[in-house]
C-alpha cells in the first residue's frame, strides 16, 4: 500500500439503495411487452451498471429509437412506483455509513443513474441528505461505465488524486471503470450481480455491507502501518 485513502466513492443503485432488484424485474416485465424476451440474468449481465444512455441505445438498436423512448417513459414509470412502493437502503449500509462519518472519511457519489432518479431514491431512503451537494451522474460526462470518466470526474470536483479513491460497486461495468480510473475497488456481490463478475485486480469482493467498514478500515491501517 503506497497511497492512503482520502476519499470513498459510493455507487448507488445496488450499493447505497436496493433498487437493482427493482430495475432487472421492471426490465424482464418491459422485454415481455415489447417482444424482447429477456430472463434476469440477461439484464443483469446487458443492463445492470450502464448508464441510461447506453440503455437506450442498446433498446433502440434493437427494437428501434421510437419503441425505445416508449420503453423508456415506461421504465420510469414504473420503476418510480415500484421505489415508492418499498425501496428500502441496501441491508447494512446505515450502519456502515455511520461508521465511516466516525472515522471523518469523505464520501461521495458516483452513478450510472441520473441526478432526478437519484433524488427519488435517496430521498425515498432517507440517505439523500448523507450526500447532498456530493452526488455526480453519468449524465455529466461523455462517456459513462465502464469508462472512468465519471469516477475521474468525481475525484476532480472532490479535489481527490484518483489513485487516493476507494469506490464500492456491485456492477461488472463499475468495477472496470474503477480499474480503468485507477482507483482500487470493493465488490459487492450481496446483490444481483455474481462475485466472479466483480472479481479482479485491485478489488477486494465482499457479500455484507456490515464488513464495509473494517475492510476501509484495513486499506487505511495497511497504508498507516
Amino acid at each position: 500500500m503506497t497511497t492512503p485513502i482520502d476519499l470513498v466513492i459510493f455507487d448507488c443503485d445496488g450499493v447505497l439503495v436496493d433498487s437493482e432488484i427493482i430495475a432487472v424485474r421492471v426490465l424482464v416485465q418491459l422485454g415481455a411487452e415489447f417482444g424482447w424476451p429477456l430472463t434476469e440474468g440477461e439484464v443483469v449481465e446487458r443492463f445492470v451498471g450502464r448508464s441510461e444512455a447506453a440503455n437506450h441505445a442498446m433498446v433502440a438498436e434493437r427494437l428501434g429509437e421510437e419503441a425505445a423512448a416508449l420503453f423508456d417513459k415506461r421504465f420510469r414509470a414504473l420503476h418510480a412506483e415500484a421505489v415508492d412502493a418499498g425501496l428500502t437502503p441496501v441491508d447494512g449500509v446505515v450502519e456502515a455509513l455511520d461508521a465511516l462519518a466516525a472515522l471523518g472519511l469523505p464520501t461521495c457519489v458516483a452513478s450510472s443513474g441520473g441526478h432526478e432518479k437519484m433524488r427519488h431514491t435517496l430521498g425515498r431512503t432517507g440517505l439523500y441528505g448523507r450526500f447532498e451537494g456530493r452526488i455526480f451522474s453519468a449524465t455529466e460526462v461523455g462517456r459513462g461505465k465502464p469508462a472512468p470518466d465519471l469516477f475521474l470526474h468525481a475525484a476532480r470536483r472532490m479535489g481527490v488524486e484518483p489513485a487516493r479513491c476507494l469506490v464500492v460497486e456491485d456492477s461488472g461495468p463499475g468495477v472496470l471503470a474503477a480499474r480503468a480510473a485507477g482507483m482500487r475497488a470493493l465488490g459487492y456481490a450481496g446483490g444481483v450481480t455474481a462475485a466472479e463478475r466483480l472479481a479482479g485486480p485491485g478489488t477486494v469482493v465482499f457479500d455484507d455491507m456490515r464488513k464495509l467498514p473494517d475492510l476501509i478500515g484495513a486499506y487505511i491501517g495497511a497504508y498507516q502501518g
